[in-house]
């Protein structure tokens, strides 16, 4: 292998390399398992002090975690931002947790799309890359219907929009606007964890996001739809005629 060969390979699937390290890392050292809200409970009135007395230095940190964690797949995107909320409140928890998820967002894009995103080009009669063709015809509302609906896991989305070669700043846009919504909600709800942890008990995922508070996230979701799969039936019905002749 030529030196050239061997640098276009490292620059090309080096990050992704990396990002899967620091994901065994992660696990193998039990860092991700302090990514939970019995460690928050724990800590909770000394990150609150941290946050008060050096909020920039708090917001820094606390930006930095958040776009890690992403960036390198591990699950706890959540928690982080209940965790936004309760540290800086529910307005400003949820700007720094929808910045931290947008930033981890676009790094796992960026190191998929670097390291696979011309491979549909490489094979242009291939079914993928009629569906690329497709994807990238809408790409902003599909992303911004997926990021709306807090069901679909952000490293799907993010790995799926890299391997379709979507174009950065669409990515950007449509995450940053899909995440807002959720964002907020779950900030207000971790603005609130205070009180929760006072009263005592185990407290759950699963007690926090009741149907009432995930449910019209997800309808903004399916409306946030709408609009692509009418333009979708629209050509469709009028390129049928002509295909018929």
């Amino acid at each position: 292998m030529t030196r050239d060969r061997a640098l276009t390979l490292l620059r090309r699937f080096g990050p992704l390399a990396l990002i899967v390290i620091l994901f065994v890392a992660a696990f193998a050292s039990g860092l991700a398992d302090h990514i939970s809200l019995e460690e928050l409970r724990a800590r909770g009135t000394q990150l609150q002090t941290f946050a008060r007395e050096k909020p920039l230095l708090s917001a820094a940190v606390y930006l930095a975690v958040y776009v890690a964690t992403v960036a390198v797949s591990v699950p706890g995107a959540l928690i982080l931002s209940l965790t936004g909320g309760f540290l800086f409140g529910p307005i400003g928890g949820g700007f720094a947790a929808v910045t931290g998820a947008t930033g981890g967002s676009t790094v796992t894009f960026l190191v998929f799309r670097t390291a696979f995103g011309d491979l549909l080009r490489r094979r242009p009669g291939a079914f993928l890359a009629r569906v690329e063709a497709g994807f990238r015809g809408d790409a902003f509302n599909y992303l911004l219907t997926l990021r709306l609906i807090p069901a679909f896991p952000l490293l799907v989305v993010n790995v799926a929009a890299g391997l379709m070669n979507v174009r950065v700043k669409t990515f950007v846009l449509a995450s940053l606007l899909g995440m807002i919504p959720s964002s907020f909600v779950y900030a207000g709800i971790g603005a609130g964890l205070g009180h929760i942890f006072a009263k005592g008990g185990p407290v759950t995922l699963e007690t926090l996001l009741s149907p009432r508070i995930y449910l019209p996230i997800i309808g903004m979701g399916v409306l946030a739809f709408l609009p692509p799969l009418w333009r979708h039936w629209r050509n469709g019905r009028g390129a049928a005629p002509q295909d018929e002749k």
